[in-house]
């Protein structure tokens, strides 16, 4: 499918949510009066902080205002984009859920497979896609991160298309580094075709891990370009406010507006 533009803004939304965990109420803001079914989480091994063996709120599962059978995974990226580099070991580990997939980065992989849903101890979040699809048969699922995020959602993403039964989920995601070797992209490319990977053309991020180290990316790219219109800090042109600003301005719009830190050029 065409790559939409509203529709990226609309999907970085819940992007941008996923970072807005609410303790207190055990939620979060929910774009689109969209309701929570389930909150995602997972072993943060690049910050280490949060509960038993640092595992803490990564994002959600929600659901569209019935009758509809819209459902969302939203998973955030770490809050700085330095802390996950910290820790990613940038060496590679045979992909854990899809025969002849490639490899895939040692510390997103980890990351991954330590995903649960409501509760450090509940179902795996695979398990749970499963059983909405199971009681939801024609339901569609749209799957989207930013940073470590994005990382993460690229690996659900073939999970789903391996494991579970949903047809053809629609990905968005922002600021993605690279998660597996050139096997896993064409794995990737072929069973998850509605897919799209937004990246910032003076990000470091997206660069990384280093291509000749054995990763690539993903398909299929939608460029944006902050140059001249952001501050050149990696906290400017890595956030998703950015992000979300640049696809606006390619839109005609004037609706998302840049981080007050990052205005100016230099």
């Amino acid at each position: 499918m065409p790559f939409n533009i509203q529709t990226a803004l609309q999907i970085g939304q819940f992007a941008a949510a996923a970072y807005n965990f609410n303790p207190a109420a055990n939620s979060y803001p929910l774009p689109f009066s969209y309701q929570l079914v389930n909150v995602i989480y997972g072993n943060d091994l690049a910050t280490d902080i949060g509960g038993p063996k640092g595992v803490v709120p990564f994002g959600f599962v929600a659901r569209a205002p019935a009758p509809a059978l819209d459902f969302v995974v939203a998973i955030r990226g770490t809050e700085g984009i330095w802390e996950w580099m910290q820790d990613a070991r940038f060496l590679r580990v045979k992909c854990p859920f899809a025969a002849g997939a490639g490899e895939t980065e040692d510390g997103f992989t980890d990351v991954y497979e330590s995903l649960s849903v409501d509760s450090a101890t509940g179902p795996t979040l695979i398990a749970a896609l499963k059983l909405i699809q199971a009681a939801n048969p024609a339901a569609s699922l749209t799957i989207n991160g930013h940073s470590l995020g994005a990382a993460l959602a690229t690996l659900l993403a073939l999970d789903v298309a391996e494991n579970a039964a949903f047809v053809e989920p629609l990905v968005i995601t922002f600021a993605s580094p690279m998660v597996g070797d050139a096997q896993f992209a064409r794995t990737y490319n072929a069973e998850v075709p509605n897919s799209w990977r937004i990246a910032n053309s003076v990000d470091l991020v997206p660069k990384l891990p280093p291509s000749f180290w054995g990763f690539d990316h993903v398909d299929q790219l939608a460029s944006v370009n902050s140059f001249g219109k952001a501050k050149l800090l990696p906290s400017c042109t890595h956030a998703l406010t950015t992000y979300l600003y640049l696809l606006d301005q390619q839109g005609g719009g004037t609706t998302f507006k840049l981080d007050s830190n990052c205005a100016g050029t230099f």
